[in-house]
């Protein structure tokens, strides 16, 4: 392809369809994964030209195999890897369930893992390319309610400094980007008083937007960072200071 090409997972909706937005008016050809059932009317509707959808699993190692030969037989490796996809299951630890906290490391953590297997070899043989991983400002502080995400977000971060080091001999670049407090659909029906008690802890006192994560990445995977890599750039107002 004469574009480079981006692949993001959980393209369809929130901080993940923002990100591939973003690297698609960057000039990349822009391949996206969702894991729901949408009608192929919906799908077609977010498609471009320079932006396609595919449902892949990414907790499925066997489906990420067989979509990655897809890939690189269809538009070739990889310039970018954004492994955005996640889950939340929140609840007290106590009162966790094991497949609860089991599906929140399969889908947040091994996930990445899989994606990153499969997609990297083709990148490592081009000696080219940039891997940014979506971890959260939880995954260094802690929060109530949700040890199983914070597991899963803390071990993103020591997986991406770890294949940082691995994949650097062959200039491929792994960071990560932190998103704090980001204004969502969810976060726009909270009572006022309860979004007040949230932004307590936010220096810039407001909500990300998404559009903040989204320039993170379109950064980190630019030449402009092409110096940076081991990295977690947190996004999150000054909540982590």
């Amino acid at each position: 392809m004469s574009k480079n090409l981006a692949l993001v997972t959980g393209a369809t909706k929130g901080l993940g369809y923002r990100i591939a937005k973003q690297l698609e008016a960057d000039g990349y050809f822009v391949i996206g994964t969702y894991v729901r059932e949408y009608s192929n009317e919906h799908i077609k509707e977010l498609e471009t030209d320079s932006m396609k959808l595919f449902r892949v699993d990414a907790s499925d190692f066997e489906a990420c195999e067989a979509f990655a030969k897809k890939v690189n037989e269809d538009y070739g490796a990889l310039q970018v890897l954004v492994n955005n996809a996640g889950v939340v299951r929140d609840n007290l630890m106590l009162r966790m369930s094991h497949d609860d906290f089991k599906q929140v490391i399969d889908v947040n953590l091994t996930g990445v893992f899989n994606m990153t297997k499969v997609f990297a070899k083709a990148m490592l043989r081009k000696k080219a390319g940039s891997i940014v991983n979506i971890t959260s400002v939880i995954g260094e502080i802690g929060n109530v309610g949700q040890a199983n995400y914070a597991a899963s977000k803390a071990g993103l971060i020591g997986f991406s400094k770890s294949i940082a080091k691995e994949f650097a001999s062959r200039n491929i670049r792994v960071n990560c980007v932190a998103p704090g407090f980001i204004a969502t659909d969810m976060t726009a029906n909270l009572e006022e008083s309860l979004q007040k008690e949230i932004l307590k802890n936010v220096a810039l006192q407001t909500f990300g937007e998404a559009q903040d994560v989204a320039n993170a990445v379109s950064f980190l995977v630019s030449d402009k960072a092409k110096y940076i890599t081991g990295q977690t750039l947190n996004v999150c107002g000054g909540l982590v200071i």
